[in-house]
């Protein structure tokens, strides 16, 4: 409950020391920095003493302690005594242990604890003199000052500045709590078992885990907007499906209900046809009936007239007297014709009924109609997927798609063409296949070949719209790796090869499987990726074997691996590059072996390449472009005369080896009384005799030291050594300047006595 102003001013900055990180690292048990620390404690207490008395009178008088002055200068005098280093037992030994050991910027919290256990003590002291009754008064007194300080009187500056001077204590991080902690905490507190770190790099991790955090929200916010954007596609779906299906079930309904007044007109029309036919047959025999009525009406009465007539004269007068007469010829005719009508039948049978067919109605094609109506609706377009890495080989690729809404599918129609520059992609042949899936793969196709592709959908509906084009790729062919033309030393190997695609491809990649002993090197060992050209220099072991792989590589995936070749790293391999050959000059089927049958025309009409030797009969080798040591060796014949050494590969073509400041040659020369040899650069010479005529020269180039050295490797003789820095990589270079022959040997293993 100490006053705020005391602890907010700038003597609090002189009482906790400023660098405390650089002091963590001192003595724990510094006795000299703990006296000098408690001296500077008590100067401090006594200059702050009339303020803090003034400030606890007024505290008093607040709370209603007025009457206890003697209680305000004990908490006075123990605030006073707490402000000095406390005794080392008990917590206060810990808490002044944490202040004397790590320097920690805060002490608030350690500081009340101690200043009310001393109040405690000397509240404890003085009720010893005094009557129990005056003891339990005036300690319940103390407490419920002391909790009316602690509680109400504390405001929440002083909350807010106690937290403050507590974190500022915390140097350290508990992995395990999660939690700051002060270093005395895990020396000797609850967190001396766990895990702790730096409050730097704690930080620092703790940024990290944000960061990562941020990013995982950043991508479900992604994830959630496109599935948003999903839900808000399948909406719109939903409205076109019901657009569709209401237009259907119109378009069906009208046909059903056509279908039906159709029906309805063509029923009625019988049946009224049919009625027409009864009535005329009920009226004819109504007729017939009637006049067969009247006949049987006047021949009841003609008859009653003679049966009533009881006078047989008047009878038979009447009957001459009528003899003449109408009544005569009644009376004549009267049996007759009551006898042909008494032997009529009468009909008294209908004609017809009254009663109605019953009709039945064929509504077969309305029942067909109707179940037409079919309440799926047709599909939406697909979504055809780009092409997957490594999806495809050299003749095949598989394609997949999918769909955005909950349509019913009973197949897919995937359609491809090639896509060629040489004519409009609009003219290539269309291939369609039918699948049940959303994926399919394609075969007998052409490698590295780009095709296009696109799906519909189709069901009981009908089909979907196209999906937009995608652009598929196969993969390349294996490459051909051109044995001839590979170079390579004891260090690495220079490996050419061509492709036999057309199309470019993205990349190449070598894949190396040493030799072991006697096995075939199917291991692959190590494996060179994104190489652009059609060679590259590989870093080798020397004094090894190799076997050699290439594939190439685009977005459709690896092709095969081409014809595997060996490389051995025992010497220096090079070969001779026809481009730069003398027309005179001829290799032969062994391709180290060159020979010169005639000079009497150097300058021959021969076909002359552009980089071709045009006056010295010559060649030049290709030898790998790496720094080191390059030994190889040359066979003469005694009567030949040669010209061998080193050349930049763009030496003058029109010129001699050795003449020019771009090549280094040993000349031998026939003369009437001896074999002469020169050693050439420039065109100058030293004055050397060699008594043995050597018939096996050896050549070693030495980047390192400089050097360009010829030996007589028959009798390992040291001839000449040139002493020249070369600016360039050389090459090896030959000459004949009689007929003859010239055998290269390549891939020897450098000999000891080469060494100067």
């Amino acid at each position: 409950f100490y006053h705020m102003d005391l602890y907010g001013s700038e003597e609090r900055f002189d009482i906790f020391p400023e660098e405390l990180s650089g002091q963590r690292d001192r003595s724990l048990w510094d006795t000299r920095k703990e006296s000098t620390l408690s001296s500077e404690k008590n100067q401090r207490s006594h200059e702050a003493g009339y303020d803090l008395e003034k400030e606890v009178a007024e505290l008093a008088k607040m709370y209603g302690l007025d009457e206890d002055r003697e209680k305000e200068l004990e908490l006075l005098r123990g605030h006073v005594e707490s402000r000095r280093p406390p005794a080392r037992t008990g917590k206060a030994e810990s808490q002044g242990s944490v202040y004397n050991a790590s320097k920690s910027s805060s002490t608030l919290k350690d500081q009340s604890q101690s200043t009310k256990q001393q109040v405690l003590r000397n509240d404890a002291a003085q009720d010893e003199d005094q009557s129990k009754a005056r003891v339990e008064d005036e300690a319940g007194s103390h407490t419920g000052s002391r909790e009316g300080l602690s509680s109400g009187g504390m405001s929440d500056e002083w909350s807010s500045q106690a937290v403050s001077e507590e974190e500022e204590g915390m140097d350290v991080f508990c992995s395990t709590c999660k939690i700051p902690i002060r270093a005395f905490d895990k020396l000797f507190g609850e967190h001396k078992d766990h895990e702790v770190a730096q409050l730097p790099r704690a930080l620092e991790s703790e940024k990290e885990e944000i960061h990562k955090n941020m990013c995982k929200l950043e991508e479900q916010i992604a994830q959630m907007e496109n599935f948003a954007s999903h839900l808000e596609e399948i909406f719109i779906t939903v409205e076109e499906n019901f657009g569709r299906q209401e237009q259907n079930f119109e378009v069906h309904y009208n046909d059903a209900v056509q279908v039906l007044a159709q029906k309805y007109e063509e029923q009625l029309e019988a049946l009224g046809e049919e009625k027409r036919q009864k009535l005329e047959a009920l009226y004819g025999q109504l007729v017939s009936c009637g006049e067969q009525l009247d006949t049987c009406k006047e021949l009841t009465d003609v008859t009653q007239e003679l049966y009533l007539e009881n006078d047989k004269a008047n009878f038979m007068k009447v009957k001459s007297s009528y003899w003449h007469g109408p009544f005569y010829m009644l009376l004549f005719f009267f049996p007759y014709r009551l006898e042909e009508f008494l032997k009529k039948e009468v009909d008294l049978k209908l004609s017809t009924l009254p009663d109605f067919e019953e009709r039945v109605i064929d509504v077969s094609e309305v029942e067909q109609l109707m179940n037409s109506i079919n309440t799926i609706p047709a599909p939406c377009a697909p979504v055809i997927n780009p092409q997957a890495p490594n999806a495809a080989t050299g003749t095949s690729l598989k394609v997949c798609w999918g769909l955005f809404s909950d349509d019913t599918i009973e197949s897919y129609q995937l359609c491809y063409k090639p896509v060629s520059n040489e004519r409009r992609s609009d003219e290539q042949a269309e291939h369609t296949v039918k699948v049940k899936e959303t994926y399919c793969t394609i075969t007998n196709l052409l490698p590295n070949t780009q095709y296009e592709f696109w799906v519909s959908a189709l069901n009981a509906s009908g089909i979907s719209p196209p999906s937009e084009k995608a652009v598929y790729v196969t993969a390349p062919s294996p490459p051909t790796i051109m044995s001839k033309k590979i170079r390579s030393c004891e260090n690495a190997a220079l490996v050419c090869w061509e492709s036999r695609d057309i199309n470019p491809v993205d990349s190449y990649m070598v894949e190396l499987s040493k030799m072991i002993g006697e096995e075939s090197g199917n291991t692959v060992t190590e494996s060179i990726v994104g190489i652009p050209n059609c060679e590259v220099l590989i870093h080798l072991q020397p004094r090894q074997s190799y076997r050699i792989c290439v594939r190439a590589l685009n977005l459709g995936g690896s092709s095969e691996r081409s014809e595997p070749v060996l490389i051995h790293t025992t010497g220096t391999y090079f070969c001779l590059n026809e481009d730069t050959a003398h027309p005179l000059l001829a290799i032969l089927d062994d391709g180290f072996t060159i020979a010169c049958d005639e000079l009497e025309n150097p300058e021959c009409d021969l076909p002359v390449y552009d980089n071709s030797f045009t006056r010295s009969i010559g060649i030049l080798g290709s030898l790998i472009p790496f720094p080191g040591k390059h030994y190889w060796e040359v066979e003469v014949e005694e009567d030949t005369e040669y010209r061998i050494g080193v050349a930049f590969e763009n030496t003058p073509r029109h010129g001699y080896l050795g003449a020019n400041n771009s090549s280094w040659c040993m000349r031998h020369i026939i003369t009437p009384s001896r074999h002469k040899y020169e050693f050439l650069h420039s065109g100058m010479t030293p004055d050397i005799r060699i008594t043995i005529p050597p018939q096996r020269i050896g050549i070693l180039l030495d980047y390192e030291n400089c050097r360009l050295s010829f030996f007589n490797a028959d009798i390992a003789q040291h001839l000449y050594t040139f002493n020249s820095h070369f600016q360039h990589y050389v090459h090896p270079c030959f000459a004949l300047e009689t007929p003859g022959i010239l055998r290269i040997h390549t891939g020897i293993a450098k000999p000891l006595w080469t060494a100067l």
